[in-house]
């Protein structure tokens, strides 16, 4: 059974900084790819980024190009997402996820494109 737990949202003062972890169990973690997703208050889930299997591929939704980082360490089971620069609009439910299937040359980037899911962290950026 996989499991993903994230962590390290809060709330923070617009131009601050927060890093996500998401650690993942009950999959070989190495093999896929994983996502990080968001969704506000009223709002549709939306892509944020990706990183490939292997790590070497790493997309961006264009509202957090430059401001934020996706990284794994496949040691440690986890992905992070590092965020800098935060904005009001930033705010949402943060989810971590675990793409379909392993060894994927597609890195997804809607929410089809994978299987499990994280239970969420709240990131509030106040004004």
């Amino acid at each position: 059974q996989v499991q993903l737990v994230e962590s390290g949202g809060g709330l923070v003062q617009a131009g601050g900084s927060l890093r996500l972890s998401c650690a993942a169990s009950g999959l070989t973690f190495s093999s896929y790819g994983m996502g990080w997703f968001r969704q506000a208050p009223g709002k549709e889930r939306e892509f944020v980024a990706a990183i490939s299997w292997g790590g070497r591929g790493t997309y961006y939704t264009d509202s957090v190009k430059g401001r934020f980082t996706i990284s794994r360490d496949n040691a440690k089971n986890t992905v992070f997402l590092q965020m800098n620069s935060l904005k009001p609009e930033d705010t949402a439910v943060y989810y971590c996820a675990a793409g379909n299937s392993p060894y994927s040359v597609v890195v997804g980037k809607t929410s089809r494109d994978y299987g499990s899911w994280g239970q969420g962290t709240q990131v509030t950026v106040s004004s």
